[in-house]
């Protein structure tokens, strides 16, 4: 029986994902900064363990507590949604510590183990934001654009090991507190400098109007995909508005 490793699993895809790997009988280490109960089915194949992305002593204390795992899932990632010129740098490397950098430490804590053995998967979780110009969310993009990257030159160094690295691009998905999370409940517009404020209003307005939109089941299944592919694929847009934009680049 295989073990998933996924770290952000309080909430929306984490969480689906966690769930599906559960229903599909493999062993589920589900990670979140804040552990809660009823988040996830109580089984004694899923467990839920304490992780902080940002922090190197919870990355070791995290994977301690794991065992050996067969794939890591790095899910865990923070929004940002605005103008660039409005965005505080220190929010800038906020959302780079978590959804690059973490990443990064967690790849690189799961590779000795993997190498070794001979096998294994990392599958980072980026967002439909890099198949398409959208806009305010430049440094959201960045940060996700630079995952994108590390995952092309990451899969060609493991490939000799016979070890995979993947992405997965979710669409905009409205059922997640994600983009809640991003404002703080506000609408976007409204936090909007008065001189990008009409520029915003219409933008938002566009995305609202998009008549296609991902669900969260889209994205577990995505990375189940993923995952069980050996075809050499790199990259995998999850819902139906991330395989329009991926199709239309």
């Amino acid at each position: 029986m295989k073990t998933v490793l996924i770290t952000g699993t309080s909430s929306g895809y984490g969480r689906e994902t966690a769930r599906y790997f559960h229903e599909q009988g493999w062993n589920v280490i589900a990670t979140m900064r804040t552990p809660r109960a009823g988040v996830l089915p109580d089984s004694d194949r899923l467990r839920v363990v304490e992780l902080d992305v940002t922090d190197a002593a919870s990355i070791s204390a995290a994977l301690a507590a794991a065992g050996p795992v067969d794939v890591l899932v790095n899910n865990a990632g923070v929004p940002s949604i605005g103008v660039f010129e409005d965005t505080p740098m220190a929010r800038v490397r906020e959302v780079f510590e978590t959804n690059t950098f973490g990443v990064m430490a967690m790849t690189q804590a799961v590779l000795p183990r993997f190498r070794e053995r001979g096998s294994g998967v990392v599958v980072n979780v980026t967002s439909s934001v890099v198949l398409g110009h959208m806009p305010l969310s430049a440094v959201y993009k960045a940060s996700k654009m630079a995952v994108e990257g590390f995952t092309a030159s990451l899969a060609l160094e493991l490939a000799p090991f016979g070890v995979r690295a993947k992405t997965v691009e979710p669409g905009a998905c409205l059922t997640t507190n994600f983009g809640r999370r991003a404002t703080n409940g506000e609408s976007p517009v409204e936090l909007v400098p008065e001189p990008y404020a009409a520029f915003a209003k219409r933008a938002m307005e566009e995305f609202m109007g998009q008549d296609l939109y991902t669900r969260e089941s889209d994205v577990a299944e995505t990375v189940w995909r993923a995952v069980h592919d050996t075809t050499g694929q790199l990259r995998f847009p999850a819902g139906a508005d991330a395989v329009r934009l991926a199709q239309a680049k």
